[in-house]
């Protein structure tokens, strides 16, 4: 196994550092439970696959990046900074809301070591403090990985394997050009200008009912079509989110809502080429 990590400056969001798991360095060591993630409360978009769709659309809106190679994300809040599910120290606020796996693998990843080589080896980041002599589960038995280190391992595979057919899913995307420019556009009563949001993707509706019969067709038989159909449907929550929060005392400067009861704003989701 190799010893070096990834640069900084290729570290993924939420990681600070990484270093391989090994029994030579790390025999001693056990998992801290009810550890949490440094700065997650100040993220506001984490990545999520396709196979989280489903769960994820019933709590969060997914949206898509912006950039060249865009990845789904579930919006947590509408602005940089703000995250409306998790607070400041890092502890769930809605104990029942969906938890992305990008956090639930946390701090262990896979990750190539070596740029000449595409194996993939368990690494953890040693900043979290999860990983420590005072633990509470033992990661190794000896010089082999414990029961518990097997299944971080299985579920790290998972979520990478995952991640391939999201890649896929997104490439499918972007051969049928489905993706455009977003903007949400939401006016509370009382309020005589709307709040605007950009810097995100969204799929054109018009495109995907423009499309040849046996595009849909296909995109219906390989799964892409229901998929989409989530990513659509979950859009209509970027109201609540703006509730939530104006709730939490994180909306707009000056702006209030007199109860939870109090009539959500309208919300509107469109082009930005047409705004």
């Amino acid at each position: 196994m190799a010893t070096q990590p990834p640069g900084a400056a290729a570290l993924p969001l939420l990681y600070r550092g990484l270093e391989p798991l090994n029994s030579g360095q790390h025999s001693n060591m056990k998992l801290k439970r009810g550890q949490t993630i440094p700065g997650v409360g100040q993220v506001h978009a984490i990545p999520i696959t396709i196979d989280e769709f489903i769960h994820a659309q019933r709590n969060y809106p997914i949206i898509f990046s912006a950039g060249d190679t865009p990845v789904p994300l579930a919006l947590m809040g509408l602005n940089e900074d703000v995250n409306t599910f998790i607070d400041s120290e890092g502890m769930p606020i809605d104990q029942n809301a969906y938890m992305p796996a990008y956090l639930r693998r946390y701090p262990f990843m896979l990750a190539k070591l070596r740029p000449d080589s595409d194996e993939l080896s368990l690494c953890f980041d040693p900043t979290a403090g999860s990983v420590a002599e005072d633990g509470e589960e033992a990661l190794f038995d000896g010089d082999q990985p414990s029961e518990l280190t097997r299944n971080i391992l299985a579920f790290c595979e998972q979520f990478e394997t995952a991640g391939q057919r999201t890649h896929a899913f997104m490439e499918e995307v972007a051969k049928l050009d489905l993706l455009m420019e977003g903007e949400v556009s939401i006016q509370p009563d009382g309020v005589e200008q709307p709040f605007l949001y950009r810097g995100f993707r969204m799929i054109d509706e018009e495109k995907l009912r423009n499309l040849r019969g046996d595009e849909l067709r296909k995109i219906n038989q390989n799964g892409v079509l229901s998929l989409l159909m989530a990513h659509l449907f979950s859009l209509g929550l970027i109201r609540d989110l703006f509730f939530r929060q104006v709730q939490q005392g994180k909306g707009p400067q000056g702006l209030t809502l007199p109860t939870a009861n109090a009539a959500a704003p309208e919300a509107k989701v469109e082009d930005d080429a047409k705004a």
